[in-house]
């Protein structure tokens, strides 16, 4: 069991089930917790703002890849002719 750090609810983790990082979100409010600790198991609170942050280094991640890609297309089309 671990405790919200926004409501003080109960929430049922199993150490074995997650790992230090994972995010899960509180059943009773709604918060973004991030398991901060196994043993025992600790959340803290995720801000807003970091979540946004990681979704935008995600996505260019993403874009850089798909660029990747494309080169590797156009030097296959250059092979064929």
């Amino acid at each position: 069991m671990a405790t919200c750090p926004e409501c003080d609810a109960e929430i049922e983790v199993d150490e074995f089930d997650v790992d230090k990082g994972d995010l899960i979100s509180c059943p009773d409010c709604g918060s973004n917790l991030e398991v901060s600790s196994l043993s025992p198991v600790e959340l803290e609170a995720v801000d807003a703002a970091d979540d946004e942050d990681d979704d935008e280094e995600e996505a260019e991640d993403f874009d850089d890849d798909d660029d990747a890609d494309d080169d590797d297309a156009d030097d296959a089309d250059d092979v064929d002719e």
